[in-house]
C-alpha cells in the first residue's frame, strides 16, 4: 500500500533544457529525499551521498522489482538491468569482456567514419539538427557494429529503439508494449542465427551469452531473450542525448567551442565534466527491502526510489560551482554519471569513445555553429536534448 505524503515535486510538469536542473537544485536545498505522485509514484534522491550509497547498496537497495521510473517491464525481465546480485551477475561476466577499453576503442575509427559520413550532408547544407541527423544514428551503427548485428537490420533498429525511447517519454504504457515487442522480435531474430551460424563468443556478444554457463547450465531462454533485447537498446539513449547537451553548451559558448576546436587534445577532460554537467539518466531506480532513513525521511519498504544522477552531479556538497563547466575540475573522477556499484554502466568505454569522437568530428568539420531554433527535451528516464537544430559557420 502506498504511503501518504505530500507532493514535494511534479515530474510530469512541461520542462525545458534548464528548468529540470533548477528544480533538483531546489530539492536539494530544500526537499533532498522527495515524494511524488507522478509517474506512478516514487521518492527522488537528489543528493550525491544518497544516491551513491543507494547505487552502491545492492542488498538494501534491489533492481528486481522496479528498475526505472516510469516502469516500463511490461514484456520480462532483462537481465543484467532487472536482476539483483548474484543473479545478474553471469549475465555482465559474460558481457563485460566484450567491452574493455582495447575492444571499444577498436571500433574509433568505424566511428570516426560514420561520423564524417553523417556530417557531410549537414555541413554542405549550413546545418541541421545534431540529434535527429547525427546522434541518433552514431549510436545505433556503433552498437549494431559492436553486436555484429546484419546491416540490413540497422535501420529496423534505430526506428524501433527510437519510437520505445519516445513511447517512454510519452508515458504511453500500450505503446511501449508494443515498441518493446519489436525490440524482443529482433533480439529472438538474432540469437536464431548465431544459433545456426555461430562466431567467435570473445567478439560476438550474442555467442557469448549463449555459449556462457552458470552452474554448468546456459541461461533460460526467457532471461537470454531478454539479455539481447535490454543490449540492443541500451547504448543507443545516452550518447544520442549526451551529444545533444554538449552541443547546446557550447552554442551558448562560443569561448569554450573554440578552445576546444584550437586544442582537441582537451576534449577527453571536457567530456568528463560535460557528463557529470548533463548526465543523461535521471530515473534509474532501486527498491528498500525494509524501511530506510535516508534524509531526515523514511522511506517504506517496496516504494520506487529514483537515484536521480542528473542532480547528485551538481551537488554542491562535492563539486563546487555544481552549475558551472570547469575544465579539469579536480574531483572529476568523482561523478556518478555512469553509476555505482554491481549495476554501473557496462559500456563506460564504447560511450567515451563515441562522444570524443563525436566531439572532434563536428569541431573538426566546422569554423563554428549555434542554435538554429527551439532545443526539444526529453522526460523522465533520461535528461536533456531529443532535439537540437544548429546552424553551421
Amino acid at each position: 500500500m502506498k504511503t501518504t505524503v505530500p507532493q514535494d515535486f511534479d515530474p510530469e510538469k512541461p520542462e525545458d533544457f534548464d528548468s529540470a536542473h533548477r528544480e533538483y537544485a531546489r530539492l536539494r536545498r530544500e526537499c533532498p529525499v522527495a515524494h511524488t505522485d507522478g509517474l506512478g509514484g516514487f521518492w527522488a534522491l537528489t543528493r550525491y551521498d544518497d544516491v551513491k550509497r543507494a547505487a552502491s547498496d545492492s542488498s538494501m537497495f534491489i533492481t528486481s522489482v522496479q528498475n526505472v521510473v516510469p516502469k516500463v517491464a511490461y514484456t520480462g525481465r532483462r537481465p543484467p538491468l532487472h536482476l539483483d546480485p548474484p543473479e545478474h551477475t553471469p549475465y555482465r561476466k559474460a558481457l563485460n569482456p566484450l567491452l574493455s577499453l582495447e575492444k571499444s576503442e577498436a571500433y574509433a575509427d568505424k566511428a570516426r567514419a560514420l561520423a564524417q559520413r553523417l556530417l557531410t550532408p549537414m555541413v554542405a547544407k549550413g546545418g541541421g539538427d545534431i540529434c535527429v541527423e547525427f546522434s541518433s544514428y552514431l549510436p545505433v551503427h556503433i552498437f549494431g557494429e559492436w553486436m555484429r548485428m546484419p546491416d540490413a537490420w540497422l535501420d529496423t533498429l534505430h526506428d524501433a529503439g527510437r519510437a520505445f525511447i519516445l513511447a517512454v517519454h510519452s508515458n504511453t504504457p500500450e505503446r511501449m508494449k508494443e515498441t518493446s515487442l519489436r525490440l524482443y522480435e529482433m533480439a529472438r531474430g538474432l540469437i536464431a542465427i548465431r544459433r545456426e551460424q555461430p562466431q567467435d563468443p570473445e567478439i560476438d556478444p550474442t555467442s557469448a551469452l549463449l555459449a556462457a554457463r552458470h552452474e554448468g547450465e546456459p541461461f533460460p531462454e526467457e532471461l537470454l531473450v531478454g539479455t539481447v533485447r535490454q543490449v540492443l537498446v541500451v547504448g543507443m539513449v545516452a550518447p544520442m542525448v549526451m551529444i545533444g547537451n554538449i552541443c547546446v553548451h557550447l552554442s551558448r559558448d562560443a569561448a569554450l567551442q573554440q578552445q576546444l576546436r584550437a586544442d582537441p587534445s582537451l576534449i577527453p577532460a571536457a567530456i568528463e565534466e560535460f557528463l557529470r554537467l548533463y548526465t543523461p539518466y535521471r530515473g534509474f531506480a532501486r527498491t528498500a527491502v525494509c524501511d530506510v532513513e535516508m534524509g531526515g525521511r523514511t522511506i517504506p519498504a517496496n516504494e520506487a526510489i529514483a537515484l536521480v544522477y542528473a542532480s547528485a552531479n551538481r551537488d554542491e556538497e562535492v563539486f563546487p560551482q555544481g552549475d558551472t563547466f570547469i575544465l579539469d575540475r579536480p574531483n572529476i573522477a568523482q561523478h556518478l554519471a555512469f553509476g555505482r556499484g554491481p549495476h554501473n554502466c557496462p559500456g563506460v568505454h564504447l560511450g567515451r569513445m563515441q562522444l570524443r569522437v563525436a566531439l572532434e568530428e563536428i569541431l573538426g568539420a566546422t569554423n563554428s555553429f549555434s542554435l538554429d531554433g527551439p532545443v526539444t527535451v526529453s522526460r523522465w528516464p533520461e535528461i536533456g536534448a531529443l532535439s537540437v537544430p544548429l546552424r553551421f559557420a
